[in-house]
């Protein structure tokens, strides 16, 4: 699996800022960017207050309602002894000046009852989970760029074999820490999308990735947007979950494989379903 490893957290940085000829600071250099970047949050978990790993994640809104997206085993994963209790993201605070952020915490558990969602089919259990997040409780000044239903594709020949792909993630952690976004990571479909690779809910990507690229956003430029797409023009076609590899791969002579899964996003649709304990609050 592509799980993170531990990192320290990295050092906070000061705004960048050009002086004048006393050495006063002006206001920082800012540029436009894409709303993809902003739809990626970095996914740190902990276990009180032990840092545990580093992960990705993405949001997802639906009738008004937010989620964040990941991978299940950034949650919880029984084979590796990975039991986290509370998520940690960061959300920017200025669309003008993404230097300024801050931390936003979450509970995994609510009275010992798990508060993430994950689903299964036919294959097995799949490698999603959705947290819903309390609007209320991020900051008024939070800047965030959301997939929706409408983002996900209406036909599986919308996506043609070898189409380009981006990975929405942080490899290693990796990102840009002054700016707080994440990296691409170019990828290809290496199976037919829509078809179930060996009867599981996930299609092949070829594309470098490394741990802590668990939970990204798997997604396909979308060329002819809708007007509700229009602020994110991105199809988002699948969820990052794992490296492939071969069993019984001669490490000495054979390479990698360099394939990837990601679980179908229209999986989201059902765990984001609203349920009868929702209409009784």
């Amino acid at each position: 699996m592509n799980r993170p490893p531990i990192y320290p957290d990295l050092p906070q940085l000061i705004s960048p800022t050009t002086g004048n000829a006393e050495g006063d600071q002006v206001a920082p250099i800012t540029a436009p960017v894409d709303p993809l970047f902003l739809a990626a949050p970095r996914v740190s978990t902990f276990h009180g207050k032990q840092a545990l790993t580093n992960a990705s994640g993405f949001f997802f809104e639906r009738d008004d309602r937010l989620f964040l997206v990941t991978s299940r085993h950034v949650v919880i994963d029984e084979d590796t002894k990975h039991f986290p209790d509370r998520l940690e993201i960061e959300l920017h605070l200025d669309a003008s000046n993404l230097t300024r952020s801050t931390g936003f915490s979450m509970l995994l558990y609510d009275e010992g009852e798990a508060v993430w969602r994950q689903g299964s089919d036919s294959g097995g259990d799949i490698d999603v989970a959705v947290i819903e997040l309390d609007r209320s409780a991020l900051p008024d000044e939070s800047v965030i760029r959301a997939f929706s239903p409408a983002h996900l594709p209406t036909s599986f020949d919308e996506v043609h074999p070898g189409e380009s792909l981006l990975v929405v993630g942080f490899p290693l952690g990796f990102h840009d820490a002054l700016h707080h976004l994440p990296v691409l990571r170019h990828a290809v479909i290496a199976s037919p999308y829509g078809i179930r690779f060996q009867g599981n809910g996930y299609f092949l990507t070829d594309a470098r990735t490394h741990r802590g690229t668990s939970g990204a956003a798997v997604v396909m430029r979308d060329r002819s947007p809708e007007a509700q797409n229009a602020a994110l023009p991105w199809k988002l076609l699948g969820v990052h979950s794992a490296r492939m590899d071969m069993g019984d791969r001669d490490l000495v002579l054979d390479e990698s494989l360099g394939l990837n899964c990601a679980w179908y996003a229209d999986i989201l649709l059902t765990l984001t379903k609203p349920r009868k304990s929702d209409a009784a609050d």
